[in-house]
């Protein structure tokens, strides 16, 4: 009987061992997918753009970049979550994506579960967040923004990349902050939102770093303040929020790569690993930092999954505090 039940197991792991090589070893054979669920010209777009460039490069096959925005990056990620989990689709996951929507909606109402649907590879950015107004608005600086909303409340508009989005939530945190009146348009992403900015159909957004800090410093949009703790090397002379009168006001977005679950592991392992290369080097150092996002990676998967959870409940509490309620 002992010797039956180990020429079963010895047979059932040399059928398992193959596959697993093969599944390491001869991956990919194909051109990838990644689906960014933002429209082109996003901070999702933008640094997804560049990682995918050196991905490609790196594992011999095309990733393509598949923009699916809408609902402030709710149908894109859907659509990732149901795809075949064969290494062959992939999803940029943001804090909007995997942290705010389900904190702000409920697992129930956006039809996937950041946990459960999705398995891990990397961080590979984060960014700051950077409020901008027209230069039309007649404020240089955080203070007097504040001062000029509370003088006309409910008069000023300003956009965010879509509602339920990390814009959107750091205007309104911003909002019950300094205890400002001011109207949300949302948009179909970073892109439209900084377009609406720029034409002044609306006053002010809180965008990315990357989507708007090519605005900011052609002076097409002037910046008034950082959402992180610590200014950015990218606007050294722009203070932060905190700096101009919240202390520990603090938001940022982190970007990561994500398979749907139930990717086989040499998969995984094969992009943890690849992807933790391309943003170590320090070319790629240089080419993020220059858009306005420093680079990121975890250790491993389950570093990133703790990191959701974790984000989850922090920004769960965050909307509660603050009474912001997303419909």
């Amino acid at each position: 009987m002992t010797f039956r039940l180990a020429a079963a197991g010895a047979a059932a792991l040399a059928l398992a061992v193959p596959a697993a090589v093969h599944a390491q070893g001869g991956y990919p054979t194909k051109p990838i997918r990644l689906i960014v669920a933002f429209p082109a010209g996003g901070s999702t777009d933008i640094i997804g753009r560049i990682v995918a460039q050196r991905l490609s490069q790196s594992l011999g096959q095309q990733v393509i970049v598949d923009n699916r925005g809408g609902a402030g990056g709710i149908v894109g990620t859907e659509i990732a979550a149901r795809a075949n989990p064969d290494g062959y689709t992939l999803t940029m996951g943001t804090t909007s994506t995997h942290v705010i929507a389900p904190a702000a909606y409920g697992i129930a109402k956006i039809k996937y579960d950041p946990i459960k649907d999705f398995d891990p590879i990397t961080l590979v950015a984060s960014t700051p967040y950077l409020l901008v107004v027209n230069p039309a608005v007649k404020a240089n600086t955080l203070k007097e923004f504040v001062a000029l909303v509370k003088s006309q409340p409910g008069k000023l508009n300003y956009a965010s990349a879509g509602a339920g989005s990390t814009t959107h939530l750091a205007m309104e945190m911003l909002k019950h902050t300094a205890g400002m009146d001011i109207v949300h348009v949302p948009y179909n992403g970073n892109g439209p939102a900084g377009t609406a900015t720029l034409g002044g159909q609306v006053q002010a957004l809180f965008g990315s770093m990357p989507a708007v800090l090519p605005h900011a410093k052609s002076g097409k949009l002037r910046p008034l303040a950082v959402g992180t703790l610590k200014r950015s090397p990218a606007l050294p002379d722009t203070p932060t929020v905190a700096e101009s009168g919240y202390p520990g006001f603090e938001v940022s977005l982190w970007l990561g790569f994500f398979a749907p679950r139930h990717t086989p592991a040499p998969i995984l392992n094969r992009l943890h690993s690849e992807l933790v290369k391309i943003v170590l080097s320090p070319d790629m150092k240089e080419q993020l930092e220059r858009n306005g996002a420093e680079p990121a990676h975890n250790a491993s998967n389950i570093e990133l999954q703790r990191l959701v959870r974790a984000e989850i409940d922090k920004y769960a509490k965050v909307l509660k505090a603050a009474n912001i309620k997303l419909e």
